[in-house]
């Protein structure tokens, strides 16, 4: 089988997958990658993987990439141009479309039509196109735009699965160590953690919290956690590469994912899971619903619910037995199910039963490539 994945650019989010995919018998792979990584991104600590064979570029060798994508039994198709697929659409070839979620906002009538008629000219009902959300929330948005009704199916991103000694990593724990991870964007709402913080701090709670990135609100956050008093609790530590992410994760007993619903996944939720964190995640953000189940693996709570996020981390703070509990049950969700070598083996799995011309809608009961439900803005559980 040959698969070719296109998107904007080669990352360290899809490499665990590629390199799994890569790996597989009977398997033929390539990564279409159709623009440089940005600059910013790699200011942040990103990667640019320039000898890696399974990866072409599009800009320098336009008529290989574009042959690869006319032929291949599957290929999926990410954040690029869709014309890319057009000839795959005129003769009825396999395309999965990998997104995260459309409307992240309430959207005006006029762009609401325009979405409409764009989605059914690229990905029209009567075509195999399929679409493996990068979102709990995707398969909604999608069948809201009457596509994809029946065809979609859960995915997101695999950032690198590691450890084998959880009991190891939960001893390196520090307990009142608290990590947030991410740009210091408005839509991430890195101050609502230092509301929390201040009430905390209040009632005589000992603990830090390690903010790790960058951005447009770092000032005001600076600024805001001075009049607050915490300097001595919460540190900014900037970007770090993502090796050094993962350290700051192992030490930490309590994650933070605070973002909105224009969060369109949250890889970090992977990492800090996988890295055996109790995670605190709000229902807002693209991957908590796949990832987490509330009270077993982590804690959700509800976006832009302050009192509601103090009480979880109240509560983990003053049981540092269920930080270990969760933070076990948290690593083992990554390592058994929500990792690059289960998605590989099902995405293969999921494409040759849709090349057989099987129903593929109840192959897996869940995680990866499983039946994607139509999860709405105020979904909560």
């Amino acid at each position: 089988m040959k698969i070719v994945f296109v998107s904007n650019y080669f990352n360290h989010h899809q490499k665990p997958f590629s390199d799994a995919v890569s790996g597989l018998k009977n398997t033929e792979y390539y990564f279409i990658e159709t623009q440089p990584i940005e600059e910013e991104r790699l200011l942040q600590g990103w990667k640019s993987y320039q000898e890696i064979k399974y990866v072409l570029r599009y800009y320098e060798e336009p008529k290989k990439c574009q042959y690869l994508i006319n032929t291949a039994d599957i290929v999926v198709i990410g954040s690029s141009p869709a014309k890319l697929v057009n000839r795959r659409l005129r003769e009825s070839k396999v395309i999965f479309r990998c997104a995260e979620r459309q409307i992240r906002s309430q959207p005006s009538v006029i762009k609401y039509i325009w979405w409409y008629i764009k989605w059914h000219k690229y990905y029209p009902a009567r075509k195999p196109v399929y679409l493996l959300c990068a979102s709990a929330f995707s398969a909604a948005d999608y069948a809201g735009l009457g596509v994809f009704r029946d065809k979609a199916f859960k995915w997101g991103y695999f950032p690198e699965t590691k450890y084998t000694d959880i009991d190891s990593l939960l001893n390196k724990k520090q307990e009142n160590k608290i990590i947030w991870v991410g740009r210091l964007l408005k839509l991430k709402h890195p101050d609502d953690v230092l509301l929390v913080a201040g009430r905390l701090r209040k009632e005589g709670y000992q603990f830090t919290i390690e903010f790790l990135g960058g951005g447009e609100m770092e000032q005001e956050l600076r600024d805001m956690a001075c009049s607050m008093g915490l300097n001595d609790t919460v540190r900014f530590l900037g970007f770090h590469p993502q090796e050094e992410i993962r350290s700051y994760m192992e030490n930490a007993g309590i994650f933070l994912l605070t973002s909105d619903f224009r969060e369109g996944w949250g890889a970090v939720l992977n990492e800090a899971m996988n890295s055996g964190c109790a995670a605190i995640a709000s229902h807002a953000a693209g991957s908590t619903a796949f990832l987490v189940k509330n009270g077993e693996n982590g804690f959700v709570y509800r976006s832009g619910d302050t009192e509601e996020l103090y009480s979880r981390v109240k509560y983990l703070l003053e049981h540092p037995n269920e930080q270990r509990r969760l933070g076990k049950a948290a690593y083992r969700t990554i390592t058994q199910v929500w990792n690059e070598t289960v998605a590989a083996e099902r995405f293969v799995d999921l494409s040759g039963h849709i090349l057989a011309g099987d129903d593929p809608r109840d192959l897996f009961e869940s995680g990866p490539c499983s039946k994607a439900e139509k999860l709405r803005n105020d979904w909560f559980g």
